[in-house]
């Protein structure tokens, strides 16, 4: 789906229609705790950023107050486990983040699949010829020594850094290069218009594939997996704030959608916000379902 510029009349138009719905809306009885606010955890990710609106603004609906915090993911399990972190949108399993479900797992649960078997590994630019990750030995010289990723921590991280020390690949003279998603698109903007190589850590969704010819080096290792994405939350929130989970438990989105948002996003500086009450209004009669109505 495309995103467009949204009018003044379009947001008039969501907000009397999410009243009007906040209205027939019985209160948020039985809940556990005399506080509403659900409180989403969130990393400097736009795969997370886009469904963490969505899933805001359809709560906000059900009469919560939500607020979203601006964390690294280890801070999003920990504040998970002590349950001042209520939900994380974006968890990779049962590859990706298997170390810390490991850690988590008897304190956390999956509340709903957001979407499935979606790669993320090392990408290139697609005028290069190595094909493989194996392919880059000896050649660190052409692509700057450097693998550029996001910040330390994440999942997708530590396997890159098994890749790295895996000595069937030969990866000498390289390092990575641990920075941001923006950074890294600060890559490809820089090197793609003179076709000069470089490696980054990539995933779907992104806009960066809709945006770029890039592809994925080949894994013949087999450290990076595909993998689901689940929404994650403590034990017993079911208990605490019923409604909230039972919302959140219908909760799947595609992936052509997300990387639309994320592609209105930076082409046309369309907020998550506003990206986020088009596909409500799109997907209404779903959301309803969610609701209740």
């Amino acid at each position: 789906m495309k995103f467009l510029n949204v009018s003044t009349t379009f947001f008039v138009s969501a907000l009397i229609a999410a009243g009007a719905h906040a209205a027939d809306q019985p209160p948020l009885t039985g809940e556990g705790v005399d506080d509403t606010t659900i409180t989403f955890g969130m990393p400097a990710w736009t795969s997370t950023e886009a469904p963490t609106a969505i899933a805001a603004q359809i709560l906000e609906e059900a009469g919560y107050t939500v607020e979203t915090k601006l964390l690294a993911q280890p801070a999003i399990f920990q504040g998970m486990q002590v349950e001042q972190i209520d939900f994380f949108m974006d968890a990779w399993l049962p590859h990706t983040e298997a170390a810390r479900w490991k850690e988590y797992q008897d304190d956390l649960q999956k509340v709903a699949t957001s979407y499935k078997d979606v790669p993320l590994g090392w990408v290139v630019p697609a005028y290069v010829e190595e094909e493989t990750i194996g392919d880059l030995a000896g050649k660190a010289d052409k692509f700057g020594g450097q693998v550029v990723t996001i910040g330390v921590g994440a999942g997708m991280v530590d396997i890159s850094e098994k890749v790295m020390a895996d000595d069937a690949y030969d990866l000498d003279g390289y390092e990575h290069a641990y920075t941001s998603e923006a950074a890294m698109m600060g890559v490809i903007r820089e090197k793609m218009p003179n076709k000069e190589p470089f490696i980054i850590t990539g995933w779907r969704p992104h806009s960066m594939f809709s945006k770029y010819d890039l592809k994925f080096l080949e894994d013949t290792q087999g450290h990076f997996q595909y993998d689901s994405v689940f929404v994650l939350s403590y034990q017993g929130i079911e208990n605490k704030y019923p409604r909230a989970y039972d919302i959140m438990s219908q909760w799947h989105i595609s992936v052509a959608e997300l990387e639309a948002m994320m592609a209105a996003y930076e082409d046309d500086d369309t907020s998550f916000e506003a990206s986020a009450a088009a596909w409500i209004e799109e997907n209404r009669e779903r959301v309803d379902q969610m609701l209740g109505y």
